[in-house]
């Protein structure tokens, strides 16, 4: 009964320093269809290794100058060659030598005088596990590639759902904004414009009055009793005030609407050169409820540190909601510091914003808007993992995880920028955009 596991042809490496035994060898292997290549010592194995490496080394355990567990504790520390099995050859079945070539890395030993049928039976069983190890060794790697696919498969799925969300938030809102810009609007500029024709209709009205009073300075009981309950004089000194309530709450609106049309910015979808110290001071106008006294902290005051800013390309809506993105969130942390500790702020809530032009390594203009508040910062642990879809701190139904998310997707994807946290737990948070000026136009729209 034959034991070569051809058709596939194995190497094998004998390592022996007496001839009769290297001959007897080669005629067994040969036989049984492998290929063979000799050494006499173990520096001239080790070199026969180097420079055509077998698939398993039958190796005599004693041999002079270098013995066989010299040469297979060298080959065991080269990480290319260690996997090769080695089988001892030995006349010398003492049980200490026998634990050393196994601790040396030895995967099985023959006995002298050599029995053909075992030298073939071990030789096949090393190759069979050797290949196996392989097959396993192959199998792992695949599995591996498929789980660095998977997850970067589910990376991608990921940031795809945040942008859908995002276009989704950003359509609604657009189509949010075109009707409410045309359901308050309207009214809004017919009291507008009628305010100035209301105050000269009181004023006509209070001049007749007057008049009445000049030509008949003694009036009936019944209109001096009118007079008292309507309490005229009062009527007249507030009118004023009341006039000017109406026309700062008038215009009060017609700004918010303005800055939230400027904030959606309903016909700027496109790359768009932009003034970005007025598209901060709207965002600001929109989140000027958020920055009022609250009932556990006191009014949030803005500190805003502006340089003067060229027009800068960028695409306006979208940088907007990173923006009302980053202030919110700057205004949650100030409320969470105010109502966990038990002392009152040391210092006054505070958001200060700034932004500046830079020029970076490569002499290329960069834009900086920095954003700092004086909140409860952010733990150093789960600073990684900010920008990260669908990460959130918050409380379960109070965030979604995807504000920062589409921030960094905006600012690094859509502006080839950069977004970044500098932070220290209970002290407060230091958010810092960079965005690329003019030089980054043609790779925007490319």
């Amino acid at each position: 009964m034959s034991l070569s596991i051809n058709p596939e042809v194995f190497t094998i490496l004998v390592v022996d320093d007496i001839k009769k035994n290297l001959q007897l060898l080669s005629e067994i292997l040969e036989k049984a269809g492998y290929e063979i290549n000799f050494a006499t010592s173990g520096k001239q194995a080790i070199k026969r290794l180097k420079t055509a490496p077998p698939d398993l080394i039958l190796l005599d355990l004693m041999m002079p100058d270098m013995n066989g567990l010299e040469v297979c504790a060298t080959v065991k520390a080269n990480s290319v060659y260690q996997s090769i099995p080695i089988i001892f050859i030995t006349g010398n079945q003492d049980k200490d030598y026998l634990v050393q070539a196994f601790k040396q890395g030895a995967a099985d030993y023959i006995t002298k005088p050599f029995q053909e049928q075992e030298i073939l039976a071990r030789i096949k069983n090393q190759l069979r596990l050797q290949r196996q190890e392989r097959q396993l060794q192959n199998l792992a790697q695949k599995e591996q590639e498929k789980a660095a696919q998977l997850e970067a498969t589910l990376q991608e799925l990921k940031q795809t759902q945040t942008q859908l969300i995002q276009a989704q938030k950003l359509a609604s809102l657009s189509q949010t904004v075109a009707a409410m810009n045309h359901e308050i609007n309207n009214p809004i500029s017919f009291i507008s414009g009628n305010l100035h024709y209301a105050n000269s209709y009181f004023q006509d009205l209070l001049s007749l009055i007057q008049l009445y009073q000049d030509t008949y300075p003694n009036p009936s009981p019944e209109i001096l009793q009118q007079l008292d309950e309507i309490e005229l004089d009062f009527i007249a000194e507030d009118w004023a005030i009341l006039f000017n309530s109406l026309q700062n709450g008038t215009e009060r609106i017609s700004q918010l609407m303005l800055s939230l049309r400027h904030f959606s910015r309903l016909d700027e979808a496109d790359l768009k050169a932009t003034d970005i110290n007025q598209d901060i001071d709207q965002v600001l106008t929109l989140l000027q409820h958020r920055l009022q006294t609250r009932k556990k902290r006191s009014g949030i005051q803005v500190i805003k540190h502006y340089s003067q800013l060229p027009q800068i390309y960028c695409y306006p809506s979208q940088l907007n909601q990173v923006l009302i993105n980053l202030f919110n969130n700057a205004i949650e942390a100030l409320e969470e510091k105010a109502q966990t500790q038990a002392e009152p702020f040391p210092e006054p809530p505070t958001i200060i914003v700034r932004t500046k032009i830079i020029t970076d390594k490569d002499t290329s203009n960069v834009l900086i808007i920095q954003i700092e508040d004086n909140g409860c910062g952010i733990d150093e642990a789960i600073q990684p993992q900010i920008f990260d879809p669908f990460f959130t701190t918050k409380p379960v139904g109070t965030g979604t995880g995807l504000g920062l998310a589409i921030s960094y997707q905006i600012i690094v994807n859509n502006h080839k920028g950069n977004i970044h946290c500098v932070s220290t737990s209970g002290k407060g948070t230091q958010m810092i955009i960079e965005i690329p000026t003019t030089a980054s136009i043609k790779s925007l729209k490319g």
